[in-house]
C-alpha cells in the first residue's frame, strides 16, 4: 500500500488568476519500499532512495529539471548510457557524505568502507521531511548520527529547489570531520553540463565572479553549471547559507560534472598544513549545514540566480 502526502487545495481560481500555471504544482511524496517519489504537480521531480542493498548512503536519483530533462548522471544506477563516463562510482546523483569520519571513509565505495544507513522517518510532510540515519564504519559499529530536514520546493515556473539541512551529532564518542577535498554535499550532473569532453557544453560560474574550471577550491557563497539544452539554457546552482559553519564553503568543483560543497577540506584547496580543516565534536555535540540545490531555466544572470540566493539566505534554521 502506498502513503502519499499531499498539500491542500485553496481557492484554486483564484490563484490561478494571479500565479503562472508552473508555480500551481503541488509537491506530493508517494512512500515505497525503500525510497520517496517526488512528484512536482503529475510530474516525477526525484525519488529519495534510502534504502538499497546497492547503495552505500541515501541519494537522490533521478531528478528532473523544471523542463522535465534529467540533470544528474545516470550511472552507476543505469549501466553504458551514451554520452557518459563510467567513472568515480561513488558519485551518485545527489547525495550528502564525508571522506574522513573519525579516520573512515564515507565518500568511495567498498568493503573497507563506511555506510550510512537509514534508521527511521522522524517527520513526514506534505513537501519535506526528516530522517535519521547511521553512520556505520566496516565492521557495522555506528560512528556519529545524522538528522536530515529535506524539503522540495517549486521556487517559481521555471525553477525547483531541494533544500538540505543536515545535523551531525557526535552520539557516540568525540567526532572528527576530517580534512579531505572528498566531501561532502555531492552533485554529479548530466554529461551535458560538463566543461571538457566529447559531449561538454557547460559552463561554470560562482558568487565572486571566478568562471570556468577555476572554481575548484575557491570559497563562494553559490556556485552555478549550465549548458544549453534545444532553444534555451538549464542551470543547477548550490547554495551554502550563511548560518554554515566556515561560510563561505569551498567547493570541490571539477571540470567533468561533479560539484560538491566541502567545508573542511582546506589543506587541499589552499595548500596549507594536513588537518588544518579538521572539525571536531565532543560527544553529545552536533553542528548543522544548511544547504539549496536550484534547478533553473537560464544562465545565472538570466535566472537571478544572485536574487535568489539572497531571498533563500535570509530564511531561518527550522525548529
Amino acid at each position: 500500500m502506498h502513503t502519499i502526502f499531499r498539500h491542500p487545495k485553496i481557492c484554486p481560481l483564484v490563484i490561478a488568476l494571479l500565479i503562472p500555471l508552473g508555480v500551481l504544482a503541488d509537491i506530493s511524496i508517494l512512500r515505497e519500499k525503500g525510497k520517496l517519489i517526488v512528484n512536482a504537480g503529475d510530474q516525477l521531480f526525484t525519488q529519495y532512495i534510502y534504502a538499497d542493498e546497492n547503495r552505500a548512503k541515501p541519494v537522490f536519483y533521478p531528478i528532473l529539471g523544471p523542463r522535465g530533462n534529467e540533470m544528474t548522471r545516470n550511472y552507476p544506477f543505469e549501466k553504458e548510457k551514451e554520452g557518459e563516463e563510467a567513472d568515480h562510482p561513488h558519485h551518485t546523483s545527489l547525495w550528502y557524505t564525508h571522506g574522513m569520519v573519525n579516520g573512515f571513509d564515507f565518500w568511495a565505495v567498498g568493503e573497507k568502507k563506511g555506510k550510512i544507513v537509514h534508521e527511521e522517518f522522524i517527520e513526514m510532510n506534505n513537501d519535506s521531511f526528516i530522517e535519521s540515519n547511521l553512520w556505520m564504519d566496516p565492521d557495522g559499529k555506528t560512528v556519529c548520527q545524522d538528522r536530515r530536514k529535506i524539503s522540495f520546493n517549486i521556487v517559481d515556473s521555471e525553477s525547483r529547489a531541494i533544500d538540505l539541512e543536515i545535523t551531525l551529532i557526535a552520539s557516540v564518542d568525540d567526532l572528527t570531520l576530517g580534512d579531505t577535498k572528498e566531501g561532502s554535499l555531492g552533485i554529479r550532473m548530466a554529461p551535458s553540463f560538463r566543461l571538457k569532453g566529447k559531449v561538454a557544453k557547460g559552463s561554470a560560474l560562482n558568487s565572486d565572479g571566478i568562471a570556468g574550471k577555476s572554481v575548484w577550491g575557491k570559497r563562494a557563497s553559490w556556485i552555478s553549471y549550465w549548458a544549453p539544452l534545444k532553444e534555451e539554457e538549464i542551470g543547477i546552482s548550490l547554495f551554502d547559507h550563511p548560518s554554515n559553519p566556515r561560510h563561505p564553503t569551498w567547493w570541490h568543483a571539477r571540470d567533468y560534472g561533479l560539484v560538491a560543497a566541502n567545508p573542511f577540506g582546506v589543506s587541499n584547496f589552499e595548500g596549507k598544513p594536513k588537518g588544518t580543516g579538521d572539525m571536531v565534536l565532543r560527544k553529545g555535540e552536533e553542528i548543522t549545514f544548511r544547504y539549496r540545490i536550484l534547478f533553473h531555466v537560464g544562465n545565472p544572470v538570466d535566472s537571478e540566480v544572485s536574487q535568489k540566493y539572497l531571498e533563500w539566505s535570509v530564511q531561518k534554521k527550522s525548529g
